[in-house]
């Protein structure tokens, strides 16, 4: 038994000896390690985790300079600052299993959006960022300014415009905590999310250009040459919660510096670890074992790989707090 942990640690350690709560605990001790050992961690976030509140852990992570890059999709962008906002408006439904059509249209109708359990309310969410981005987006817009969607979030975030709307404690938004350490961010797809709607709408109005915002491509790009910069030595872990593009687009670097760009000494990624409740499938990236990804060139034999197939809205926390020694 460790005797420098905290008591979540003591007790998976402790408890979380067999089954998936074995590769659980496999998976942040080999994330430990590989931190230990001078090497740096990207985090990928699918789904709705923001919504889930993930913030309350990962924010200390970020803090704790336990992930040096963050992968995730336009909706976990956007969903955390939310949550920031307007969370004493959330409305939860722990019978969504039992919701009829007419249930679920009357929960539109009063500007509702549910997520599983979890409903977002447009006015106090939606309408509340959009109002304050848009003025960050026209202007760069009318300056021939053009930044990343992550970027125009940190500017709004660093601003303080949103202070006065604060309804969680500000130390468990993650998107703050990363806006306050400048941490690197690649948000492939930001289109398919509210805010990347809303910002088609004005360009469809022309009210913005579509190029005032910066595109997927170029974040390839910029991912390409973060990723050189930063996978010498122990190089770099790819820690996937949940499958899609959050996770498919940031691993593909490695396999396009190599075969395309033909940079043959390219690391390949030195840690993965993904955690889905989507099971082994035909064709599923999220179902698709670790070792599927030797053969697109984005693991190496020898890569520590771990597949924790559970809820990652028990598993991430319990890991991160692992890390942290809590």
């Amino acid at each position: 038994m460790s005797t420098n942990r905290g008591p979540i640690s003591k007790f998976m350690e402790t408890n979380y000896l067999h089954f998936n709560a074995a590769a659980m605990m496999d998976a942040a001790k080999g994330y430990e390690t590989h931190l230990d050992e001078g090497g740096k961690m990207m985090i990928t976030l699918a789904g709705a985790m923001s919504t889930t509140e993930l913030g309350i852990s990962l924010a200390e992570m970020i803090r704790q300079d336990k992930v040096s890059i963050i992968s995730c999709t336009g909706a976990n962008l956007e969903e955390d600052i939310m949550n920031l906002v307007a969370h004493s408006h959330y409305k939860r439904v722990p019978n969504y299993r039992d919701l009829s059509p007419q249930d679920e249209w009357d929960l539109l109708e009063n500007h509702y959006n549910r997520v599983t359990d979890t409903c977002i309310p447009e006015e106090e969410a939606f309408r509340r960022l959009q109002k304050h981005i848009y003025k960050i987006w026209k202007d760069a817009d009318t300056a021939g300014e053009r930044f990343f969607p992550h970027e125009f979030m940190y500017k709004m975030l660093l601003s303080g415009d949103l202070e006065q709307y604060y309804e969680i404690d500000p130390k468990n938004s993650w998107m703050l905590a990363a806006a306050e350490k400048n941490l690197p961010i690649v948000v492939p797809g930001w289109e398919d999310s509210t805010m990347g709607n809303i910002f088609a709408s004005y360009v469809m109005k022309k009210e913005l250009k579509a190029t005032t915002m910066k595109s997927g491509i170029e974040y390839m790009g910029w991912l390409a040459d973060w990723y050189i910069a930063n996978s010498a030595g122990k190089g770099v872990g790819f820690f996937q919660i949940g499958g899609g593009i959050a996770g498919d687009f940031p691993i593909c670097v490695v396999p396009m510096l190599y075969q395309d760009m033909e940079m043959e000494n390219i690391p390949f990624w030195s840690y993965f670890c993904q955690i889905s409740d989507s099971t082994t499938s035909y064709g599923s990236y999220s179902g698709a074992v670790p070792n599927e990804k030797i053969t697109w060139g984005k693991l190496d034999i020898n890569t520590p790989k771990f597949i924790v197939e559970s809820d990652a809205t028990i598993v991430a926390p319990l890991i991160f707090a692992w890390v942290l020694k809590q």
